[in-house]
């Protein structure tokens, strides 16, 4: 019996806790095409959002995947993925130019002022809107967030970039708190009755994700 036990922590030892795996690990060919053969063949982002472009973007964000077990993180932030590109369908938001909004512009910040000639409605995998977004993102990323932000959509690397920049500044503080306010980090108009089936779609995806990686998706899931 000591002996079985014995082994048993020897094994434990030189496995590691699978908490430790890498994001690459994780994010694997089968994981990511997953998503991405449930959209329809016509999508645009089918030739636009892959893999590799993923992980040479997460490459530049290192703290990725820190904040929690690195399986459930990973299937948080890939749940809002699924959801705000519609399986990787759509690489700009639905008819965004079109809205009466569509230049998404606060004129109240200053710091970020917006070139009256552009829009910064949604883009990418995470639908990165308003100036006071692009602005920094394009700072902290390398390139002109505020006069091209439709490099975001344009180049699937930086599009990844700008994701994993609004991740890691506005929804790795807050995981602690549950997967439900992750969904308030992205999109709180969807919380407290706002739009309940996208809620419910977010929350699906991500006990999805948790079951494929073998993690458990934890409390406080919906908003």
């Amino acid at each position: 019996m000591m002996k079985c036990l014995l082994t048993v922590f020897v094994v434990g030892i030189l496995a590691g806790p699978v908490s430790a795996q890498s994001v690459a690990d994780i994010v694997t060919d089968d994981f990511f095409n997953g998503i991405i053969d449930q959209s329809d063949p016509s999508c645009v982002g089918r030739n636009f959002y892959t893999r590799s472009a993923f992980l040479e973007a997460a490459n530049s964000y290192s703290q990725f995947g820190t904040a929690d077990d690195t399986r459930r993180e990973v299937a948080a932030f890939f749940a809002h993925v699924t959801r705000e590109t519609g399986h990787f369908c759509y690489i700009e938001e639905i008819g965004g130019p079109t809205y009466p909004n569509s230049q998404y512009c606060d004129p109240t910040n200053t710091q970020y002022p917006c070139n009256p000639d552009k829009s910064y409605y949604g883009r990418g995998p995470i639908q990165l809107s308003w100036n006071y977004n692009y602005g920094p993102a394009g700072q902290n990323i390398g390139f002109d967030g505020l006069n091209s932000p439709e490099t975001v959509a344009n180049d699937p690397v930086i599009s990844f970039k700008t994701a994993l920049w609004f991740w890691v500044n506005n929804v790795e503080p807050v995981l602690s708190q549950g997967f439900g306010a992750t969904i308030r980090a992205i999109n709180g108009g969807e919380c407290d009755g706002g739009n309940t089936a996208a809620v419910q779609a977010r929350v699906g995806y991500y006990t999805d994700y948790c079951n494929q990686f073998g993690v458990d998706p934890g409390t406080n899931l919906s908003c």
